[in-house]
């Protein structure tokens, strides 16, 4: 990685094994220190100086995508309130967090220095804001939302690795990249074509063109759908909540989206189903990936390559979702009692889940705006019109089947 800082001469810290005021001279014994190579700084602790440097590379990136959302939401505020009159902003920060974010990427451009910090945002802070959700729900809630969601999660994901490999094969496209798309546009984004494409032995080219497809109309949903949605389902907001979490496709996407829709409607029901109906899709790679990999690779069972069976179950069964899982269970146990786990007062158990909804929500704005950040129009250009094709396509199915399912639901009475 590259360095913005110019190069700095090291002649300033000639004096400092000398004598304090005194320069060493060629006459001194200390002279040979100035011809022997620079040592290495002594580290008492290398553990703490590993953290420290690792904290040090990707701070730079970290701290501009909190700057965007931390402005954003201000701004979004600010106008709501100030500029429209409102009592409550009807504007939401997250898509100005990206808008703002896609800005800098794609007008002024961003330095290497930031993609670091970027990267830390987009997986282990997005991690963590998942995780953070789980105090908003009780495992009877989860349990709930997710037996009301499966029905959609799983016709989605059926019509989705029918239809679309069908479609991308007529379009012109290999059959693994037209499943790749299709994977990660049913299940959950980027984590799934990564976790698919070495069982069915993907090639880097098809699987960097299945994550643009992914990312691009993910994006425009995460934008789109928090103002569509209101016009589809009105005050319905479980069935809301559950196009939301079907219908689009990352889990960063899924809960911005939903995140800004709540910001917009203060439904926070809205963010809750949303997220469990994604975590239920995630889990469904444990029964699509072995799947995927038996019907492209018939003679043997799925076993990726050079990965051992932790690593495999790990891909499979990512641990934000364990994390989350646990939060609940947190929740749960808190909740049973009048003084949280007999030692917290109800208000002070409340004030602590109060915190950790507002840490998960600015944690998902910060991660929006590192989306943003990282977010450059050149992929397009570099796709050509069939996977775009073919990507749009995805996309349009599985929200269109999302709506049509949870309409029959509707109908149905469930």
């Amino acid at each position: 990685m590259s360095s913005v800082f110019p190069e700095i001469s090291s002649s300033w810290s000639s004096s400092w094994d000398s004598m304090e005021g005194l320069p060493i001279s060629a006459d001194t014994p200390d002279a040979a220190l100035k011809k022997s190579p620079a040592r290495p700084p002594v580290i008492a602790w290398a553990p703490g100086h590993r953290a420290l440097e690792w904290v040090g590379q990707r701070m730079s990136g970290f701290a501009l995508a909190a700057l965007l959302a931390t402005v954003a939401n201000w701004l979004a505020d600010w106008i709501g309130t100030s500029v429209l009159g409102y009592s409550h902003s009807p504007l939401s920060g997250v898509p100005l967090a990206i808008l703002f974010g896609m800005i800098l990427c794609n007008v002024v451009g961003l330095p290497t220095v930031f993609q670091s910090g970027l990267a830390l945002c987009m997986r282990q802070l997005q991690r963590l804001a998942i995780m953070l959700l789980g105090f908003r729900l009780s495992l009877g809630m989860v349990g709930a939302i997710g037996l009301d969601g499966l029905p959609v999660v799983v016709g989605c994901i059926v019509v989705a690795l029918v239809v679309i490999p069908w479609i991308g094969v007529r379009a012109g496209l290999s059959r693994r990249l037209a499943t790749l798309i299709a994977v990660g546009t049913s299940i959950c984004g980027v984590s799934a074509i990564m976790a698919v494409a070495p069982a069915i032995e993907a090639e880097e080219r098809e699987v960097s063109y299945a994550v643009a497809c992914v990312v691009i109309f993910g994006m425009l949903a995460m934008l789109i759908y928090p103002y569509v949605v209101p016009l589809l389902f009105g005050s319905d907001y479980a069935s809301a909540g559950i196009f939301f979490g079907t219908a689009i496709h990352d889990t960063a996407q899924v809960t911005g989206s939903a995140l800004s829709f709540q910001q917009l409607h203060q439904a926070p029901e809205v963010l809750n189903t949303a997220t469990v109906v994604k975590i239920i899709r995630n889990l469904s790679m444990v029964i699509v990936i072995p799947l995927m990999a038996a019907l492209f690779n018939r003679e043997r069972t799925w076993t990726t390559k050079n990965k051992s069976l932790g690593q495999q179950i790990k891909q499979l069964v990512p641990l934000f979702i364990i994390g989350f899982l646990a939060m609940s269970i947190v929740r749960t146990i808190g909740d049973a009692s009048p003084r949280a786990f007999g030692v917290l007062e109800h208000a002070t158990w409340q004030s602590f889940l109060h915190a950790m909804d507002w840490a998960s929500a600015w944690f998902l704005t910060v991660v929006m705006a590192a989306v943003g950040l990282s977010t450059g129009f050149a992929q397009l250009k570099r796709l050509g019109l069939r996977p775009l094709f073919v990507g749009l396509s995805a996309a349009l199915i599985v929200g269109g089947v999302s709506f049509g399912l949870i309409r029959l639901r509707g109908a149905l009475g469930f």
